[in-house]
């Protein structure tokens, strides 16, 4: 099923950037561009991610850097 109909992005390939590491729907954006343009799928992103434990969620919520790492992991899958 889409998540994101702008770019063709599915649940699936949200739940895959999520195990690669990407925590929030900012984090998914960077790795796949779901949420960028109209932003509906943003609300759908977030309960796919749900309010599990992350181990970059706290870096995100203390304003680090985290985006870098996700995307660095994306490359070199």
């Amino acid at each position: 099923m889409y998540v994101c109909s702008c770019f063709g992005i599915t649940e699936q390939q949200v739940k895959k950037h999520a195990e690669d590491g990407a925590c929030t729907p900012r984090q998914i954006a960077s790795a796949c561009k779901a949420g960028t343009d109209c932003g509906s799928c943003v609300r759908r992103i977030q309960a796919l991610l749900g309010r599990g434990t992350c181990p970059r969620r706290e870096l995100a919520d203390q304003g680090k850097p985290v985006l870098a790492e996700v995307t660095t992991l994306n490359r070199a899958a």
